[in-house]
């Protein structure tokens, strides 16, 4: 006999706005045990002293995790001139002090130097693993590690507020893998100044953002009052980007059975002019309903993921 599975059958997306202090699996942890869910997960880990956007997946919705991987990211954060701390974050040790206090017109002119494709060092506090170990583990111990630059994109960055000299606050649109601590690592050092990220909030990855966004208290208030479902987003909310296909009952059956459909002509074409350079992904629906995320190759829909919506 199948061993029942704990939880209930729950699924869609929470854009939780998560607190500083709180780690991205314990706030899985969290909205998963309000739920009550079977399954969850996050697109994409926030650092315990930053705040904002932590998209959380339950159920189905985990199945389309990784066409979030990508996504671009939206970031305001802070620098505190004056310190470098080895975490190049308010939690570090101080490792290098400085009089210097860059002036907003030399921010903005050394920040232009960032924006576009660029290589960039992960920090040594960073969830990358070495030899089978997370680098911030190695780095606590005091274990030097030298970690590979890596290509990125940072599409826009600017300058947002300059409250006083010791601070400036700068907001900035990226691409996959970009570290906010190594922006301000580098940019302090192109600056010849010391700094490091005081304060830091995501407000924005792809569709999620702060517009849409539910706190922990919020979600508990809706599950106190059995309104838990106002605080999901529908599982397809991941896939705002990738081309949709209506699909016919016997179709959707034919995939939900993992077997591939044929396409007509016309589909074909309307599919193509829609698809992303280098992309063959196609969601499919039935009345609404998300059935399969396909491949399309030779005239045909080939099942990669089905869902289990029904």
């Amino acid at each position: 006999m199948a061993r029942r599975k704990r939880g209930s059958p729950v699924h869609g997306w929470v854009c939780l706005d998560k607190p500083v202090e709180m780690g991205s699996t314990e706030a899985v942890t969290r909205v998963r045990r309000l739920f009550d869910a079977q399954k969850a997960g996050h697109a994409g880990t926030l650092d315990p002293l930053a705040s904002g956007i932590l998209p959380i997946a339950l159920g189905e919705a985990t199945k389309t995790v990784p066409f979030m991987m990508d996504a671009e990211k939206v970031y305001r954060f802070i620098i505190h001139w004056g310190i470098s701390t080895d975490s190049v974050d308010r939690e570090g040790d101080i490792v290098a002090r400085s009089d210097v206090r860059p002036a907003v017109e030399q921010v903005k002119a050394a920040l232009a130097t960032f924006v576009g494709e660029i290589d960039q060092v992960p920090p040594a506090f960073s969830a990358i693993r070495v030899d089978g170990q997370r680098a911030y583990d190695l780095a606590r111990e005091g274990v030097e590690v030298e970690l590979k630059a890596r290509r990125v994109t940072i599409h826009e960055a600017a300058v947002t507020a300059a409250p006083d000299p010791d601070h400036v606050e700068i907001t900035m649109r990226t691409g996959k893998g970009v570290y906010v601590r190594s922006l301000a690592r580098d940019l302090a050092a192109a600056l010849g100044a010391e700094g490091h990220v005081s304060a830091l909030r995501r407000e924005r990855v792809g569709p999620f953002s702060v517009e849409n966004a539910v706190t922990l208290d919020s979600l508990a208030e809706m599950v106190h009052r059995d309104a838990a479902p106002e605080g999901l987003l529908p599982v397809a909310t991941a896939l705002d980007d990738i081309p949709e296909l209506a699909v016919t009952d016997q179709d959707a059956f034919q995939l939900r059975q993992g077997r591939p459909i044929v396409l007509l002509p016309r589909q074909v074409e309307t599919l193509k002019a829609r698809l992303r350079e280098g992309s063959r992904t196609v969601s499919v629906f039935q009345d609404g309903t998300l059935v399969a995320l396909c491949s399309m190759r030779a005239g045909r829909l080939e099942p990669d993921r089905v869902f289990n919506l029904q």
